[in-house]
């Protein structure tokens, strides 16, 4: 799914052993980017409504921004990370039988 090789930034070679795999950096990114969007859309929440704001319309909005912000950025490393090409993804996100 990652466009680097249609875009030409990519030679289609291996990445190093010791590099995260996609799934791990998709999981941590989104992670750290929803409780950035949570925060985010809050304090927009408040500017918006100023003493109208009430609990539950700011943990909506909250909760808006945690999944829209970390679902965008996930979808964002998938596409652009030289991680997720398919050949990185093939060499290291699945699991070796045993």
């Amino acid at each position: 799914m990652a466009l680097r090789k249609q875009l030409g930034w990519s030679e289609g070679e291996l990445m190093r052993a010791e590099a995260k795999p996609c799934s791990r950096l998709m999981r941590q990114t989104a992670a750290i980017f929803s409780f950035g969007g949570a925060l985010s859309f809050w304090l927009l929440s408040r500017l918006h409504y100023g003493p109208r704001i009430t609990i539950p319309r700011s943990l909506r909005w909250a909760s808006t921004g945690a999944v829209s912000l970390s679902g965008t950025t996930a979808l964002l490393v998938r596409l652009f990370s030289p991680e997720c090409e398919p050949q990185n993804i093939a060499a290291y996100d699945r699991p070796t039988k045993k």
